[in-house]
């Protein structure tokens, strides 16, 4: 694959990997957990830094180990090997397991987990133990202006919709100050526009307050909405972290491109010249390409082509048959039959209206250029 990129250890949105002068909020060293009773390990040799007032997401499909590996920052899970710090003090390694309650993290959990008999306002204030009344109402007070629900604080959770529980969940978990904000899931009970807008509300909540948060999601339009980095987990393995960005459009391997986001694998080929060579049209190769020649003879390379890849543009002398498409409201998602067959994708305005069955002209304009072994068939 042409990639040279460098993956973070530490969390920096404007300088991925720069180096910081204060403790890590959260570091995770060779993590590995595994359940009694189990053989293997559910998540194993995981490890990241993010700084403070950075937000992480842990992203991958069911079954990856990503709310292991949230509850083992939380403190549920023991660790079988590896460590994990928050700001710097050891909470989790073998033989060491520091308890929930004294990790000053904060949680909100995917059902909310609010208090049906207490007001907006009881429920937000519930973990201020052992501060003063006045400190605690005042401090509910400005919690509950920042999530917009300061005239809704005498009601009750059955009176309130789910995107305003959504938000007394979160003030619950911020109002103490944690040092650390998890978030399992938070959005999955929530209708998709619904979810849109909380996640870009949450967002700029937790940047306002400077609260570093891991977010747990299997959804990647979240983890692009919400995280500044972004940690891909499958088969009980971090595939890849860095920035939405960077996995987007520089993924390491093909199952972290598959996973973010539609794509076609088209065949291509080093010419005599020189040149990479695809249906789709030919490149220059470039120095930091690691394809030789050799190399594409004995194992032929895919080129992932993105929906927002392929322009249509009707000036175009290469054609492509209109096999399915799908109504996007601002866009169509074209599934197009290139003359060998292969199928691609095309996003389009939607006044561009096309037929099933009608050829359309298009031309590739990619930007980030990835490649992968060919897979066996």
């Amino acid at each position: 694959m042409m990639n040279s990129s460098t993956l973070p250890t530490s969390g920096s949105a404007a300088a991925p990997g720069a180096a910081r002068s204060e403790s890590p909020a959260l570091q995770m060293e060779h993590v590995t957990v595994a359940y009694r009773g189990q053989i293997s390990p559910v998540v194993r040799d995981v490890s990241l830094q993010l700084a403070p007032g950075d937000i992480a997401c842990l992203l991958g499909p069911s079954g990856c180990g990503k709310t292991t590996l949230l509850r083992a920052i939380a403190g549920f899970a023991p660790l079988q090997a590896g460590r994990i710090a928050i700001m710097g003090r050891e909470m989790s390694a073998p033989g060491v397991q520091i308890a929930t309650e004294l990790r000053h993290i904060g949680m909100v959990f995917q059902d909310y987990a609010l208090f049906p008999h207490l007001t907006v306002e009881g429920n937000v204030g519930f973990g201020l133990h052992g501060l003063a009344a006045g400190i605690a109402k005042a401090r509910v007070q400005d919690m509950l202006r920042m999530v917009g629900l300061e005239a809704l604080a005498q009601r009750y959770v059955h009176q309130l919709s789910g995107g305003q529980q959504q938000r007394v969940a979160l003030a619950r978990a911020l109002v103490p100050r944690p040092q650390l904000l998890l978030l399992d899931e938070p959005f999955s009970n929530l209708d998709v526009s619904l979810r849109e807008h909380l996640a870009r509300e949450v967002r700029a909540l937790l940047k306002a307050t400077g609260t570093t948060a891991v977010l747990v999601t299997h959804d990647q339009q979240e983890a692009f909405a919400v995280a500044d980095f972004v940690a891909v987990l499958a088969e009980g393995r971090m595939q890849q972290w860095g920035t939405p960005m960077a996995l987007y459009h520089e993924p390491v391997n093909r199952l972290v491109a598959n996973f973010l986001g539609e794509g076609a694998w088209i065949p291509m080929r080093r010419s005599a010249g020189g040149r990479l060579e695809t249906e789709l049209g030919s490149f220059a190769a470039s120095s930091s390409d690691p394809v030789s020649a050799a190399d594409l003879a004995q194992a032929p390379q895919e080129l992932l082509v993105r929906p927002d890849d392929i322009l249509h543009d009707d000036a175009s002398q290469t054609k492509a048959r209109v096999m399915a498409k799908q109504f996007r409201g601002a866009n169509f998602l074209y599934t197009l039959a290139l003359p060998s067959g292969q199928a691609v994708f095309s996003l389009v305005p939607s006044h561009h209206d096309h037929a099933i069955g009608e050829y359309i002209g298009i031309r590739l304009e990619l930007d980030h250029r990835v490649h992968f072994a060919a897979e066996s068939s």
